[in-house]
């Protein structure tokens, strides 16, 4: 599992059958700031996941990949690769917040 933030959505007129209504979000892993410790910073990666529960832009989420991102209810037996599982309120290391939902005063 990795923290990422939606950046954008992907709209897909023409997919399998399977896939049809699922919501597709750009996401952009991020990482903990290697120096301060105190931030966090993108990878400069950009993915695109399905959205399980209802992410929107701009939210830090907490996705999954590979043979995992099919293990959820809502991806079984789907094409998937990446899927959000998380919508992320706050993330402390060492003690210190590195982000807070709240503090950013997202809803």
């Amino acid at each position: 599992m990795f923290v990422a933030k939606v950046t954008g959505s992907l709209v897909s007129t023409q997919k399998v059958d399977s896939m049809v209504g699922r919501k597709l979000l750009v996401v952009e892993p991020y990482r903990l700031d290697a120096q301060s410790r105190r931030s966090l910073q993108t990878t400069g990666r950009t993915l695109v996941a399905v959205d399980t529960v209802g992410a929107g832009e701009g939210e830090y989420v907490l996705v999954t990949q590979g043979s995992s991102a099919r293990l959820t209810p809502e991806t079984k037996n789907l094409p998937v690769d990446t899927v959000i599982i998380g919508i992320v309120d706050s993330i402390h290391v060492e003690n210190v917040c590195v982000y807070s939902k709240q503090a950013k005063g997202e809803s």
